[in-house]
């Protein structure tokens, strides 16, 4: 997660803006890359030096550019006029390194403070990393009952936390709830990975004792679609109900899709977002055999470091992070304190590698150019999470993966109310190209008129979502 002021119309390529969102395809780096790791003889197109100091290549389709400014003048943002098609956030939860209480998490992040630390959770003694974002002393009382929670795994946990909490803070409690017509309320929570210390723990079972001694509940706490399944169960919502998993980009796709519902009058309400928990052996084991993380054992902290020259990799972090979507008209009906406002999104796909981002931005651009047609944009949420090829690691709070997105849209959300940019820190040797605002190491006073919040996914997903003031 990192922070960009700009101006203009943003155009985010591997080569031209050498930043995005939380893991996305903000490269810093002219080199091309196999995978995660940079490959230094393989040919590619001529870098151009552009007279505004952004790097092209032969091969960019970016027509417009970002500029870095103190204080921009934008165009007013182009909004629905049907007040049930147009979208209103009008609540927030989450669940983070930081704690499940909002403003704590946005003050954390405004103060420059680094929840990576070393894992504890398990013996990572022997494991070539051993630090992330994990979250400690996590409570799910007063949300899951005590039987559920022992059995349930941390991403379901998460998620029904952040997602009881979200409607909360949205006034749909359980009293409130029960008088409303719950098949117009929809959930559409996904996650990159799912169950992933269900699953681990099945498998393990299956080749040490036997089939005979996995757990019924094996299947169900490991399959992606729980979380939302299982919200839904809690809170008795029969709306639209289904998760989405597009790894680091599985959030905004869930927010496209839920406006998507909202927008066609399937729903009223969509409770939407990301959650993620894969600070465990499998989970971490598996980034470090993708070579995608940080090794900075010595220095847990200043490990995160989006678009520094020294960075290694990014961070693992976990969580979740979820919105309540609500038409205009629903909302105002019943009285609802209206947060921000949802503009639009979009989604794309580079059809190009695993985790290797477009050497021509292209996927990326699109996306962005997409979702801003007719809004002046003044800050943009990077998915900057520190890798070489992406810069793929938020630098406070770790890479959420499936979460990543969620926690990054109520990030920008806390930017537009509070007038406050979060800090991107540990940026110490920043790369000679990036000429954007990242708002290094010290937070910023400014007036966010439209925000943009990137997710950009392994496999290719782009996607991109627009939130500005609410303005009657």
């Amino acid at each position: 997660m990192a922070s960009i002021v700009a101006a203009g119309t943003v155009c985010s390529t591997s080569k031209v803006l050498l930043g995005s969102s939380n893991g996305s395809a903000a490269s810093a780096s002219l080199a091309q890359y196999n995978g995660l790791r940079p490959v230094e003889n393989m040919q590619m197109a001529p870098a151009v030096k552009k007279p505004n100091g952004f790097i092209s290549t032969s091969a960019s389709k970016c027509r417009k550019i970002i500029k870095a400014v103190a204080s921009p003048t934008v165009s007013a943002p182009k909004r629905e006029k049907d007040p049930k098609k147009r979208i209103v956030i009008t609540g927030m939860g989450l669940v983070s390194v930081f704690g499940s209480d909002i403003d704590t998490f946005y003050s954390k992040l405004l103060e420059g403070e680094s929840g990576i630390s070393l894992i504890d959770r398990f013996d990572a003694s022997n494991f070539s990393v051993r630090f992330g974002g994990q979250i400690r002393d996590f409570s799910s009382k007063g949300y899951i009952d005590g039987k559920n929670d022992r059995r349930l795994d941390d991403c379901w946990r998460y998620c029904l936390v952040g997602g009881k909490k979200a409607l909360e803070n949205a006034n749909l409690g359980p009293q409130v709830l029960e008088t409303m017509d719950r098949t117009r309320i929809g959930v559409v929570v996904g996650t990159g990975m799912g169950g992933l210390t269900a699953f681990t723990n099945g498998v393990e079972a299956l080749i040490q004792k036997g089939h005979k001694k996995i757990t019924p509940f094996f299947i169900p706490y490991s399959i992606t679609n729980m979380g939302s399944a299982l919200l839904a169960i809690d809170t008795g919502l029969m709306g639209p109900n289904y998760s989405i998993s597009t790894a680091c980009a599985t959030a905004n796709y869930c927010f496209y899709a839920a406006a998507s519902h909202i927008k066609r009058g399937e729903a009223d309400i969509i409770v939407a977002g990301g959650a993620e928990a894969a600070i465990m052996p499998t989970g971490v084991g598996g980034f470090i055999a993708c070579r995608a993380l940080s090794q900075r054992n010595d220095d847990p902290k200043r490990a995160s470091r989006p678009w520094d020259k020294d960075r290694d990799g990014f961070v693992m972090g976990e969580g979740s992070g979820v919105l309540v979507m609500e038409s205009l008209d629903h909302a105002m009906k019943r009285g609802a304190n209206i947060i921000a406002e949802y503009l639009g999104g979009a989604i794309t796909c580079d059809a190009h590698h695993m985790t290797d981002p477009r050497s021509d931005g292209l996927g990326v651009s699109s996306c962005i150019s997409k979702s801003l047609e007719d809004a002046g944009v003044n800050y943009v949420n990077a998915h900057a999470t520190s890798t070489l090829a992406g810069d793929l690691a938020e630098s406070m709070i770790g890479h959420g993966l499936g979460a990543a997105g969620g926690l990054e849209a109520i990030a920008s959300i806390k930017a537009i109310t509070t007038g406050w940019l979060h800090p991107t820190i540990n940026q110490e040797n920043l790369e000679s190209d990036v000429t954007i605002d990242t708002v290094p190491n010290v937070k910023k006073k400014h007036e966010v008129n439209v925000a943009i919040s990137n997710s950009f996914g392994f496999g290719g997903h782009n996607s991109v979502v627009v939130f500005a003031p609410f303005s009657p």
